[in-house]
């Protein structure tokens, strides 16, 4: 069968991260949402998403395929529904189509299907919010599925460990004089990372392949570290895609962060509200600030931003793709994409210096800065021109 996970409306809901990437390429827990999908499918995957993004991520369709909303987290029993569907069947949850077999070439018509209604309760992001709330949630779920009936490499004595039988370090990772505990939730090392001299790391976490924890960084429990990305001081239930650095000190708390990002040394962001109120976040869905049910909720920084030293983010800020950000006090809590600037305002940030940086920074990991990366980048600086005022 051919597997194909569909954007729908969380496409939407979860911009600014999705401006970049499909749904199913978010990172939540150890893996993406394809990577999970691939893992309990036992098949590779494609994607529906927007038309400027189809050409670095494709669709593929057979004769028979299968339809799965990407923000929908996989489970054994989901899965077991999934691969039994039949033509003219569709697996619903409540109101919302989680997955259906098509084929190619025919539309689908749910008033005329057999409607399979999903019973259990769903693992689904709706909102960029769920992405740092259910981490730790999402850590043990990867840890599990990644670390069933295999043993990890051999953790060495100067690493001081608590509930050592819930750490799992795969081939090729380095880790020297840190305390690991895994009392309240697993951690897990990926190859070839490393976990530098006087690291103290509480679990739920996961230190991705390639990815590197600084000196003396402080990592609290429902924390992902994507891959090659280096992190240094104090991080609490945050997610960093892949290849970005927060390298200095400075606190990151209850944030997303996707990749090709920096944050400059001493960058600190606020998690709470001073008088602990719910915190609100700009919804590019409503175009207006919604309310995230949170009383914690810090940074949203989409891919490929950039803040300079002692940058200070407000509680629930959102930062759109390729922004760059610095100067003294708090900007604002929404900056768009493309923006250059800070609390004394903001210009836009235009494409030839975006791209001239771009190409230089993935040039340093050993990746091309390609037409095809250029032409989304393009593409969402029209797309997100109204949110600028310049």
């Amino acid at each position: 069968m051919n597997y194909i996970l569909f954007d729908g409306a969380s496409r939407n809901s979860l911009l600014p991260f999705t401006y970049t990437r499909p749904v199913a390429d978010i990172r939540i827990g150890i893996l993406t949402i394809r990577e999970k999908w691939e893992h309990y499918l036992g098949s590779t995957t494609t994607t529906v998403t927007e038309n400027y993004l189809s050409d670095k991520f494709p669709m593929v369709e057979l004769a028979e395929n299968v339809m799965i909303h990407a923000a929908v987290l996989p489970s054994e029993s989901l899965v077991a529904k999934i691969k039994n569907l039949k033509e003219n069947q569709a697996i619903f949850k409540e109101e919302e189509a989680i997955a259906f077999y098509t084929s190619e070439g025919k539309e689908v018509d749910f008033e005329t299907c057999e409607i399979i209604n999903f019973e259990e309760d769903l693992f689904q992001i709706k909102h960029p919010w769920n992405i740092f709330s259910l981490n730790a949630k999402a850590i043990q779920q990867d840890f599990d599925l990644l670390t069933k009936g295999r043993k990890s490499a051999v953790i060495p004595d100067t690493v001081h460990c608590f509930n050592k039988e819930n750490i799992f370090v795969e081939q090729g990772a380095k880790l020297t004089l840190a305390s690991l505990n895994a009392t309240d939730g697993p951690i897990y090392i990926g190859k070839d990372a490393e976990i530098m001299e006087g690291c103290m790391v509480r679990g739920p976490f996961a230190l991705c392949d390639h990815a590197t924890l600084k000196m003396g960084a402080k990592i609290y429990g429902g924390t992902t570290v994507g891959p090659h990305s280096k992190v240094g001081g104090e991080v609490n239930n945050t997610v960093i895609f892949g290849f970005s650095n927060k390298g200095h000190d400075g606190f990151l708390g209850n944030s997303v962060i996707g990749e090709w990002c920096n944050l400059g040394a001493d960058t600190n962001n606020s998690n709470l509200k001073n008088n602990y109120a719910e915190v609100k976040l700009w919804s590019y869905e409503t175009e207006r600030f919604a309310k995230t049910g949170l009383q914690f909720c810090g940074l949203m920084m989409a891919d490929h931003s950039k803040c300079g030293i002692n940058t200070m983010f407000n509680t629930g800020t959102v930062v759109g793709v390729s922004a760059n950000i610095f100067g003294g006090n708090f900007p604002r809590n929404f900056i768009p994409s493309f923006s250059w600037g800070g609390s004394a305002g903001f210009t836009t940030y235009k494409m030839n210096k975006v791209n001239e940086v771009a190409k230089a920074v993935m040039k340093r990991r050993g990746l091309a800065y390609n037409l095809q990366e250029q032409n989304i980048l393009e593409h969402v600086f029209k797309l997100s021109a109204k949110y600028r005022n310049n």
